[in-house]
């Protein structure tokens, strides 16, 4: 049976609303498909940058070992989504267990929404709230396509 567009967008988007799938933790998202190409690609080029900063007098390779440790953190991302865990990125969200509880795929189809039982701060209690009048505002399928192919940073 084919995947109805409502049932992808909620895959892909927390309870909160915040899109999951482009989050640097999420294995398969954009972040860690891209990243994992880019350590592929590079290969051994560890030994070429420390050559490559000797011969150019280019500073700027000496700092490849951390850049190919950080690239290797986000090509290792194990995290399935707030769907299927507890979230990863957002220790104190407590979103899910509360959706779960009320029986609500996102926040905005709960009576009590907006409220203060999210665990966020300001910053993402803001951005929760915008994301969730939004999908409220023009549904669920046609947010997800709005935001999909946006960065999430």
């Amino acid at each position: 049976m084919a995947e109805t567009a409502y049932e992808l967008a909620k895959q892909r988007l927390g309870p909160c609303g915040v899109h999951c799938g482009k989050c640097f933790a999420f294995a398969g998202g954009d972040i860690c498909t891209l990243s994992s190409q880019l350590v592929d690609s590079l290969g051994n080029f560890e030994v070429y940058a420390r050559r490559f900063a000797e011969l150019m007098g280019e500073p700027v390779f000496l700092k490849y070992p951390d850049f190919r440790e950080f690239l290797g953190y986000l090509a290792a991302a194990e995290c399935g989504g707030c769907r299927e865990e507890k979230c990863k990125l957002f220790k104190g969200c407590k979103v899910r267990s509360c959706s779960e509880g009320k029986k609500v795929d996102f926040c905005f189809q709960c009576g009590k929404f907006p409220c203060g039982n999210t665990g966020f701060d300001e910053h993402l209690y803001k951005r929760h709230v915008e994301i969730n009048n939004r999908m409220r505002e023009i549904g669920v399928e046609a947010y997800y396509e709005e935001v999909k192919d946006r960065p999430r940073y």
